[in-house]
């Protein structure tokens, strides 16, 4: 998980800096919400001993889930980073809209 520091007051971010790291942690938190959707959907399968791959299985599915977060959102025509964008970005000057 990516940590997103404050800005240090010697370097304090103007409105095209903070509209691109709102933009940018819209799309993380919508990649982590597509991930865990994909973790849940992939519980409710039954689990039979015929075709469970045991760890190696559970590993290749979770890098899959992964990577699925990653490209599916990018298909969206509205998901959700452009709905938090568009409410948050209230709290980034109008002159950069």
């Amino acid at each position: 998980m990516t940590r997103i520091d404050a800005p240090s007051a010697a370097h304090q971010p103007d409105a095209t800096d903070r509209l691109a790291r709102l933009k940018d942690s819209s799309a993380k938190l919508e990649g982590l919400f597509v991930e865990q959707l994909f973790k849940a959907m992939r519980e409710t399968v039954p689990q039979d001993g015929l075709t469970s791959g045991g760890q190696g299985e559970e590993i290749f599915s979770s890098l899959l889930d992964q990577k699925l977060a990653d490209e599916v959102p990018a298909q969206w025509q509205r998901g959700i980073t452009s709905a938090l964008v568009k409410e948050l970005r209230g709290s980034v000057p109008p002159e950069v809209k």
